[in-house]
This record gives C-alpha cells, structure tokens and sequence, in this order.
C-alpha cells in the first residue's frame, strides 16, 4: 500500500462561541482572504472554553451562510455529531449546503462527546461505545442517501472522520473517510498512523487515499503560542499529515500565524 502523500491544505477552524454573528462573518472573509483552504466550525450548542453558558450559533444553519458568503474554499463541521441528527437527514443537508456552496463541503463526522450538549437538547448521552456503535451504523446510511439524492451532491464530498480510538475510529477511517482528524503531536501520530495501516490492510483500503489531518493549536488571542509550521509542520508532514488546522474563537477571532502557514503550505507544495 502506499503512503498518504497529499499536497499541504490549511485550515481553520473558527469556533462559533463568544461572538455575534457578524464577528464570525468577518472572521470567515478574513480567513478566506488570508488563502486557508478550508474554513470549519463545530457542532456544538454551548461554548468549550471561557463562560460555558456564553453566546454560541448553530453549526449547520451557519454553514449555510457559509457557503454563500465564500467563493473559493471547502467548508465544513470539525466535526459534525452523529448523535444530533437523524442519518439520511444530515446526507441531504449537506448534499444541500454542497450545491449552495457550488460543491465546497466536507462532511466532518464523529461519534459525540460534549455531555451537556446531550443533557440541555434531549439527545440520550449513552457510552462511548454506544455512540461509536450509532456511528458506525450511520454511517453507510449516510451513504446510501447521498447516493440516492436528486439531485446528487456538487462536489465529491468527502467524508472527514475526527477522533483517535484504535479499536472502533480508525477502523470507521479506513472503512469510510477520505480525511482521518485528530489532534496528534508526533510521537501520537507516528503510532495511531501505524495502528491505521494495519486496518487498512484488513479491510483492503490503501492508506494513501486517505487525507491525514491534525490540529496544530490555537491563535495567541487564545493563550497558547502559535505553532511555527516549519517545526512542527515538517515534523506532521514527515509522519504523513498533510492537512493542518489552526483554531480561533470568537469575540475577536484573531488569526495571528495564519498566514505563515499558508506561507509554508505554498512553500512546500512548490518543491513536490
């Protein structure tokens, strides 16, 4: 089998929390001027950091207006819950947002995990192994739908699974997605890419058609150092990852170190 080896895409991932709605709109032009390849949100219905009961927006209604304030880049959930919507439904939202967006959406998918997001919208919280379970059943479900949808979606839309377990996930990845998400540094990723190729061989899927994402940090608005791409990203890049996403929360959504990304993205991908 070969190995991933995709051209460098950054993203973005502007968490709708803390801001009104015009703040997130101008964070969205301000990333897709800055060159990003991709701007994500979350599915969410309460902040994860800073006041937990502070402003936040819908994830898939915003997306929509996503795609039609945007021209040029993909745009999707990091990641969408399985657990808030029923399967063949989110297929044709984002089959949906896919054509609003003339076929820029990714469809970021993961099993759930925010306990009060459960509790507040009457979703049954369950166990990680059970939300695993819905998820690996949703998700050929979702896929039989997209298939069936007239009409069919724009874009090839891919499907992005986020998480690392080594049993249940990334045996999900190799079975279904086309980008694999987690938040690895290193020594993480170096495992969880070997853990990978092993259920890819069992199940017959190259492991190079499979786009290897990870979170590189946040802005400095957020308190943590922005991460230099020609350090840590030539390290990910060394072990297979390809697409790297930076996160920003609102009020202000600073993008601080944006752009020497997509420096080092342009840099690398003349060189290949």
């Amino acid at each position: 089998m070969s190995e991933p080896n995709h051209p460098v895409r950054i993203g973005i991932q502007l968490q709708p929390q803390h801001a009104d709605y015009p703040q997130i709109r101008d964070a969205v032009r301000r990333a897709e001027d800055l060159g990003v390849d991709i701007i994500f949100n979350w599915d969410h219905f309460y902040p994860l950091s800073g006041d937990p009961d502070g402003k936040h927006f819908e994830c898939w209604t915003m997306l929509g207006a996503m795609a039609e304030q945007t021209s040029r880049v993909q745009i999707g959930a990091l990641v969408t819950c399985n657990s808030y919507r029923n399967p063949e439904l989110l297929a044709d939202m984002a089959r949906t947002v896919d054509h609003i967006s003339g076929g820029r959406v990714i469809l970021g998918i993961g099993g759930g995990w925010f306990e009060k997001d459960y509790e507040a919208y009457g979703y049954e919280f369950g166990t990680p192994g059970t939300r695993l379970e819905d998820l690996r059943t949703a998700l050929p479900r979702i896929e039989n739908r997209l298939a069936a949808l007239n009409p069919r979606p724009q874009g090839a839309l891919p499907v992005l699974i986020g998480g690392g377990g080594e049993k249940k996930t990334l045996r999900l990845v190799a079975q279904h997605a086309d980008i694999w998400h987690s938040f690895s540094d290193a020594e993480v990723l170096a495992h969880k890419m070997q853990v990978l190729r092993t259920h890819c061989e069992a199940v017959g899927r190259d492991i190079g058609e499979i786009e290897i994402s990870t979170g590189v940090g946040g802005t400095a608005r957020e308190g943590q150092t922005v991460a230099r791409p020609a350090e840590l990203g030539t390290q990910l890049r060394d072990l297979g990852a390809s697409l790297f996403t930076i996160s920003a929360s609102g009020p202000d959504y600073d993008l601080t170190g944006v752009a020497d990304w997509v420096a080092w993205r342009d840099q690398v991908n003349a060189s290949r």
